[in-house]
């Protein structure tokens, strides 16, 4: 394979089969008995997390598995099908299990159930292990460290490694990295039979969301999914100027949605886009880079993000349903920007697109079809959440049922309207092109493969599910779908065996149940083996010095802490998947960014903080020199993949620039931002990433110079923060002496937020100055509102101490504490409106349009001469 790498030889079918395989689901297929346990032992795992997330074990009362239970078993099924489907080493056998290994993984799974299998009797002796639990820890780690090589490579093994001997020989560390040590027994109990180390958050979150999200995707995919959307992302596309390379972005924009896997994703399309990138004209390096770009931004588009989005849910505190609102415009706003430098490779090299399937409509007509279509959509949906509240009204407990039997009704309705249209088949793409599918027929061929992401979608964001029962209800769906789709097509059609579509679709069922798990592994795995890390930072304590450390390597400045955070995590991506980078960086670095912003006088909402290391967790499959994605991609075209890697990376500027913006202006995650605010952001931040990708790519209606992509460079910052320049031409506040803070909260009304410079200590005793934002409360005078906000203050003369912060108040969230001291009191004072800045932007964005207009215009007279 490295031979095959380094020249850039293009890989078969099987061969890409076999590196996905040996990345995501195992590489290892033996035939006979053994291939049917791993078969067998997938199929029980996602059949048991099916009944997990349902709600039948509570109907019928059997099965019922608490969170300590069900997390034993996840992990068990998790390490013993590790040691099965990978092996050891390279020469390792593929056809076969050595003896060892099933030793290995028999061992493993029953360490892993322990807590499950002796449940009861751990919950009667609380942080008292005994020597069993020793050596079942001992051991229990150990493997669990082997199949974390296995699966994922040395990296992440060898970052638990590092913690683990941090926690015992803590004592023996040189500086402030020293602590007081734990015995063996303490960490045994802390990383394997608590709920803060293995058996942790991460892994909760990988058993109750994490899983049926990847099963779902299992599912739509063996469904035909996958096919349904590349081709039709080809037939809107392809046409276009590099439309292959359009067509490839919008097709893994929409096969994010069925695979969590970025090297999944990069050979699922690739295999099929990236020829077809090449043959209008790109690279193989280019074509390889932009699959890579858009593959692995599918992590980062809702409503079914990567696993680290379910992990935010639980380390923020907040629903899937905000998680999913504030990721969606950095998202959208990504993918549009990926598409435009398509478009813009495309004009440099004077692409054309690929043939019409039949001639264009008028441009009137056009329009009205997608205005139509558009109203039709919005009634339709309308008419469906105010029929599904009527039928809840009148149906009551029963509308459950209703809703289901509607649902099918509808689903066959739209097998029936399908089958008018021929099947979808993926075509060879190294066969000659004559003309792209007609869009029509295209679409119209596999619009059931919808209503399943619309239940999900509808669960999550209308219904308000939590994300475990949306997956389930959209899992249970994909079932129903995958039995009975192929028998109905055959029924319409005329065409075809009942039956044996019937065991067809079957079949089909069963081989998705069974990939959903196998794709688990790698998943599984990764939250638990992070899971030693995060309980070696609680136990340690070893985050608070971390912290410290990287303060004073910033200088207290936020801009350079998030420098970096980004490069931390951009250098553990080059080992560690994005979940385990995910869980690292923000366990260590998260608190230290938001305090940061705090003394700074910026307030970082937390969810910002954790995206900010999420999408550069997503790096983790780009970063050359070990971006497995990178890897594939070239494996594909043929290219050299060190180099396709830097292309790529350098595509996914736009990706790495998009989280320092929302840092600091948070209306980008729609932050306290209504409907209208909303899509008035979307507009400009679509505009600004534009030309800030015109001016990355050095390229916007003719080539830049060097002059114009600064002012480029320069146009986008101040669209994105029109606040930078105001605050600097009209300060939003003035300093004065903090004895008149009474008298300036008279001024204010109730609500209206006060900035106090504040003189104190931190957690550790360590002296701290930061900005502390206090909500007035309700009130006759200045002082009832500072009261009813929880401040009570001891005024002597120029002095002011924060006399009492009441417990669970506006004062207290905002950070103050008995005995500080109030310095500087910033009072509100009326601001231009910073939208006034747009104004110089936008006309320096005209002057530079008019400039390469007409240098575009002598360029292409020169070259019709």
């Amino acid at each position: 394979m490295s031979e095959e790498k380094a020249t850039g030889t293009q890989l078969s079918e099987e061969e890409l089969q076999d590196l996905v395989a040996s990345t995501d689901t195992g590489g290892r297929n033996p035939v006979g008995s053994a291939g049917k346990v791993i078969l067998g032992a997938a199929l029980l795992w996602s059949l048991f997390q099916v009944w997990i997330a349902s709600p039948l074990p509570f109907i019928v009362g059997v099965g019922v598995f608490n969170d300590t239970e069900a997390r034993s078993i996840h992990l068990a099924f998790s390490v013993f099908l590790a040691f099965l489907a990978f092996p050891a080493l390279k020469r390792s056998p593929r056809d076969h299990i050595p003896v060892q290994d099933w030793v290995l993984a028999v061992v493993a799974a029953l360490a892993a159930a322990y807590n499950f299998i002796l449940y009861t009797e751990l919950s009667a002796r609380p942080n008292n292990p005994n020597m069993t639990d020793i050596v079942v820890f001992c051991v229990g780690i150990v493997l669990l460290l082997e199949a974390t090589r296995r699966a994922l490579g040395p990296p992440l093994m060898i970052v638990a490694m590092v913690f683990l001997l941090y926690t015992f020989g803590g004592p023996h560390m040189p500086g402030i990295l020293a602590w007081k040590g734990a015995s063996f027994g303490a960490v045994a109990y802390h990383q394997w039979l608590s709920s803060e180390g293995v058996f942790g958050i991460a892994l909760g979150v990988s058993t109750s969301f994490v899983f049926l999200f990847v099963l779902f995707g299992a599912l739509l995919d063996k469904a035909g999914a996958g096919n349904y959307f590349i081709k039709v992302a080809f037939s809107l596309l392809g046409h276009y100027r590099g439309g292959p390379a359009k067509a490839a972005v919008v097709a893994s924009a929409m096969t994010g949605l069925i695979s969590g896997s970025s090297i999944a994703n990069v050979v699922t399309t690739g295999t099929f886009t990236i020829p077809m990138m090449k043959r209008v004209g790109f690279s193989p390096e280019k074509a390889g880079a932009v699959e890579v770009a858009s593959s692995v931004n599918g992590q980062i588009m809702p409503p079914v993000m990567g696993a680290a989005a379910f992990l935010m849910v639980e380390y923020v505190g907040i629903s899937y349903f905000e998680v999913v609102t504030n990721a969606f415009v950095p998202a959208l706003i990504s993918y549009i920007a990926l598409v435009y430098i398509v478009h813009l490779e495309a004009m440099k090299a004077d692409m054309l697109g690929l043939p019409r399937a039949s001639a264009p409509k008028p441009w009137m007509v056009a329009i009205m079809g997608f205005l139509i279509g558009f109203i039709g959509i919005a009634v339709l949906a309308v008419a469906v959440y105010y029929g599904i509240g009527w039928i809840k009204l009148f149906a009551g407990d029963s509308s459950g049922w209703v809703i289901a039997a509607a649902l099918t009704v509808v689903y066959i309705g739209l097998v029936k309207f399908c089958a008018g249209y021929p099947e979808l088949e993926l075509d060879d793409p190294n066969s000659p092109v004559v003309s792209l599918p007609l869009v029509g027929p295209t679409v119209k061929s596999g619009l059931q493969f919808i209503l399943p992401v619309v239940v999900l979608v509808w669960c999550l964001m209308v219904e308000r599910l939590s994300p475990g029962l949306s997956a389930f209800w959209a899992t249970a769906f994909m079932l129903f779908i995958l039995i009975t789709q192929r028998p109905l097509f055959a029924f319409f059609r005329g065409a075809g065996d009942l039956a044996a579509e019937t065991r067809r679709g079957w079949n089909e069922m069963i081989d998705g149940l069974i990939t959903g798990a196998r794709n688990m592994i790698g998943i599984g795995i990764a939250t638990a083996t992070a899971g030693i890390i995060v309980g070696a930072v609680s136990q340690t304590g070893v985050g608070l010095v971390l912290a410290e450390l990287v303060e004073v390597l910033s200088f207290g400045n936020i801009m350079l802490i998030l420098i970096w955070t980004a490069v931390l995590s951009l250098i553990l991506g080059m080992g560690l998947p994005t979940t385990a980078n995910y869980i690292v960086v923000s366990s260590l670095l998260a608190p230290v960014i938001v305090q940061l912003g705090q003394d700074a006088g910026l307030i970082v909402p937390l969810i910002a903080v954790h995206l900010f290391v999420f999408y550069f967790g997503i790096m983790a499959d780009v970063t050359p020199p070990v971006g497995l994605a990178s890897f594939a991609a070239a494996a594909v075209s043929g290219g050299d993949p060190i180099k396709t890697g830097f292309v790529a990376f350098f595509y996914s500027l736009r990706t790495a620039a998009l989280p320092f913006l929302f840092i600091f202006n948070t209306d980008l995650l729609l932050i306290d931002v209504g409907w209208i605010g909303g899509i008035a952001v979307f507009i400009v931040a679509t505009v600004a990433m534009l030309i800030f990708a015109a001016a990355t790519q050095g390229f916007f209606l003719a080539r830049n110079r060097v002059y114009e992509t600064v002012a480029l460079l320069l146009i986008a910052f101040t669209l994105f923060r029109p606040g930078f320049w105001m605050d600097m031409i009209s300060p939003p506040t003035r300093d004065v002496a903090p004895a008149q803070i009474v008298e300036i909260a008279d001024r204010l009304q109730a609500g209206d937020e006060l900035r106090l410079r504040v003189d104190g200590q931190d957690a550790v005793g360590n002296p701290r100055s930061f900005v502390a934002i206090l909500p007035l409360g309700e009130g006759e005078t200045g002082e009832d509102r500072l009261v009813a906000a929880g401040l009570e203050l001891y005024i002597d003369g120029d002095v002011v101490e924060v006399d009492n912060a009441i417990y669970d108040s506006d004062a207290k969230a905002a950070g103050l504490d008995f005995g500080q001291k109030i310095v500087v009191v910033k009072e509100p004072i009326d601001q231009l409106p910073k939208e006034l800045m747009y104004i110089p932007a936008l006309l320096v964005l005209g002057l530079i349009v008019f400039m390469q207009r007409g240098r575009r215009a002598r360029q292409l007279a020169g070259a019709t001469a």
